[in-house]
């Protein structure tokens, strides 16, 4: 009676120990300060979490998604999910336009087609019940590029003998979010209010989609020295994870001043100019208005070229087009004295040329060494990759004791420094042939799983051509192939097999070049649960026994401790004459139950 009694108090023991456990558990939230998008993209605010009693988790746990309302601290429930239901909240701004993936680590929020109106606060509630709960935040900014600046410049001359500045330009950027912002520049120079000299009139306006445009006029004292100058704006704006800028195009302006020189330059391209570039030069007097032009080279001074009022364009232009070019105005006050030239140098590079070619065959450890060369005018760097990663630099790249992974193809890629547009790349794929490698440190793997369990084993082996993989099961008729995947130099193999008794397995991989086997074997062993649940039946087993004989013997029914034999009354007997006899004294119980159990042949009364 007292067994059975302790027995039953062992559960309710485990469950208020396990309950107390529970009640300390704590959930610890991981969620993005902020997540920022393009506008009309997809936003993923992920709300991570985990409890700090790992071996105690919840079962059940509740899921809820908050949105913050704009203009006030109230927030609105727009997503509710638990171990059996997700739910979208009818009614609200985010009904029919979220969705919400989660798993036992974590919960996703998704808002396809994100709008203007979205940037806003996002609250993420995780309930384990007597696990604990938290919660996190995560603020959606959006973002929209504006337009491209549009800039305008004035039409007619501006005279350095104005006093005060005069309009040189406007710029506009349209539809941005959030507001953008306009810089002026001079010759690539950002200009600065300066007054008396510059002046910048900003107007933002908030359109009626919540899109910002953005209007700038620069107002600009002229001198002489902007004859040369040109203008431009740039439009500043936030993106996600960075500021961006856009410049708009660069205009010149007219001064009006008397003519005493004569300037040539080349206005497009920026830097220098390379084969196919579209060359454009221009000429121009330092008087108001400009006298027209004629355009030569100095190497044909007789030979006028075909212009545009001040402008020479040379389009597509190649390395013949290189030399000095020279422009005179048709003012016969200063035809015989004034005059303007420069130097065009256009920069060429010919075709990669590598060898080997194509392609090149070679067995495994062999050696090979492959060149790459481009024609140019200007110094280059030739830099050698393989599936986008780096693997030499310089014309030549040396293969030596050649492996199945050299096997791929080879990309070089001859760039100008100086010149970076200028870029020209070549390539050879390499073929290594041999018989079939496989893969992983060890080639004899022994394993050991309980009986009736299933085991993925894995064999992966290179080699040109492809490896074939076959199996070899010995010990268990319950497995199957399971996944088999091959490519031109890789099959991996994947077979299940039901741990039954000893298993021997071998992956056997080969080719027309040879093959190679790994083998496997399993043994398999009885579950620890098996072994401690026949332990506690044994234990039972005895402790009942020992019960059995000691009430036996009280009875005299075993004669214990006395020599000879003895005869048992052999007389009929029923339940009603088994008389069970409780001691107040526990402990000397106790002793006889043990003494009865360990064979003891006298208890307390016959001492």
């Amino acid at each position: 009676m007292a067994f059975l009694h302790t027995t039953a108090f062992i559960p309710l023991f485990l469950h208020v120990c396990l309950f107390s456990c529970s009640a300390w558990a704590k959930v610890e939230l991981t969620m993005h300060e902020s997540v920022e998008v393009y506008l009309g993209d997809s936003a993923q605010i992920p709300c991570q979490y985990s409890f700090t009693e790992t071996n105690n988790e919840p079962s059940f746990v509740i899921i809820q998604w908050f949105v913050r309302i704009v203009g006030n601290s109230s927030r609105m429930r727009i997503f509710y999910g638990d171990n059996s239901h997700d739910m979208v909240d009818n009614n609200t701004i985010y009904s029919g336009r979220i969705n919400v993936t989660s798993n036992e680590r974590g919960s996703q929020l998704i808002i396809p087609d994100v709008r203007l109106s979205d940037e806003r606060e996002f609250v993420c509630q995780v309930n384990g019940l007597a696990a604990g709960n938290a919660e996190g935040k995560t603020h959606l900014r959006v973002f929209a590029p504006p337009e491209p600046p549009v800039i305008e410049g004035v039409l007619n001359g501006i005279s350095v003998t104005n006093e005060m500045p005069s309009k040189v330009a406007s710029c506009e950027a349209r539809n941005g979010f959030p507001k953008p912002n306009i810089t002026w520049y001079r010759n690539n120079i950002p200009l600065t209010t300066l007054p008396g000299h510059v002046n910048v009139l900003t107007l933002v306006t908030r359109e009626s989609t919540a899109y910002y445009s953005v209007q700038s006029t620069l107002d600009y004292k002229v001198i002489k020295e902007d004859r040369d100058a040109h203008f431009s704006c740039e439009v500043s704006f936030f993106v996600p994870g960075a500021i961006r800028t856009v410049e708009s195009n660069s205009i010149n302006i007219t001064v009006h001043y008397p003519t005493t020189m004569v300037e040539l330059w080349k206005e497009s391209p920026q830097g220098l100019v390379k084969e196919g570039d579209m060359v454009e030069l221009r000429c121009q007097g330092d008087g108001n208005p400009p006298p027209p032009f004629i355009f030569n080279r100095e190497q044909e001074p007789d030979l006028d070229l075909e212009s545009r009022g001040d402008v020479l364009i040379l389009t597509p232009v190649s390395r013949k087009d290189s030399g000095i070019y020279q422009c005179r105005p048709l003012d016969t006050d200063s035809f015989n004295e004034v005059k303007g030239e420069m130097q065009l140098t256009v920069h060429y590079l010919d075709p990669a040329v590598v060898v080997p070619k194509e392609s090149e065959v070679m067995l495994r450890g062999e050696d090979l060494t492959a060149t790459c060369n481009a024609l140019s005018s200007l110094k280059t760097s030739t830099v050698w990759y393989k599936n986008g990663k780096q693997v030499g630099k310089g014309n030549t790249l040396h293969l030596q004791d050649a492996t199945y992974d050299t096997s791929g193809e080879y990309t070089c890629e001859v760039t100008v420094p100086s010149l970076p547009t200028l870029h020209t790349s070549g390539s050879v794929h390499i073929i290594v042939q041999g018989g079939p490698q496989l893969l992983g440190v060890e080639q004899d793997v022994q394993l050991e799983e309980a009986s009736g369990r299933m085991v993925n084993l894995s064999c992966e082996a290179q080699g040109h051509p492809a490896p074939r993989i076959s199996w070899n099961v010995i010990g268990s008729q319950n497995w199957q192939e399971v996944m088999n995947k091959a490519n031109e130099h890789m099959t991996h193999s994947v077979v299940s097999v039901k741990v039954t008794s000893d298993i021997s397995v071998q992956c056997n991989a080969s080719n027309d070049m040879g093959n190679e086997v790994k083998a496997f074997s399993i043994k398999a062993t009885e579950g620890s649960g098996v072994i401690i649940v026949g332990i506690i039946l044994c234990l039972l087993l005895l402790a009942i026994l020992g019960s059995v004989l000691y009430f036996l013997h009280k009875k005299g029914k075993i004669p214990c401790g006395r020599s000879g034999k003895q005869e048992i009354t052999k007389e009929k007997t029923t339940k009603d004459d088994i008389v069970v006899e409780m001691k107040s004294n526990t402990k000397n119980e106790e002793a006889v139950l043990l003494k009865a159990v360990n064979g003891d042949k006298k208890g307390p009364n016959d001492q």
